[in-house]
């Protein structure tokens, strides 16, 4: 099924993911987020819920597989 983007807001949607405890805070995730949704946090990184836009990317990057469907 496809989806018009401009069909539904950000609300219509739950996060896909969240940064997990395994974090090393290497920063990959944050290189390869099409949407710069992702930044240091004090102890690793985390995901700006109003930015992604859930492509999963971030998955894809990890070395330590961090982030984690929500």
């Amino acid at each position: 099924m496809l989806l018009n983007y401009n069909t539904y807001k950000r609300e219509d949607f739950k996060m896909a993911y969240k940064i997990t405890d395994a974090c090393i805070s290497c920063g990959a995730c944050e290189a390869e987020c099409p949407v710069s949704c992702i930044s240091a946090g004090d102890d690793a990184y985390v995901i700006d819920a109003s930015s992604c836009i859930d492509c999963g990317s971030c998955a894809g990057a990890c070395p330590v597989d961090a982030p984690q469907p929500e």
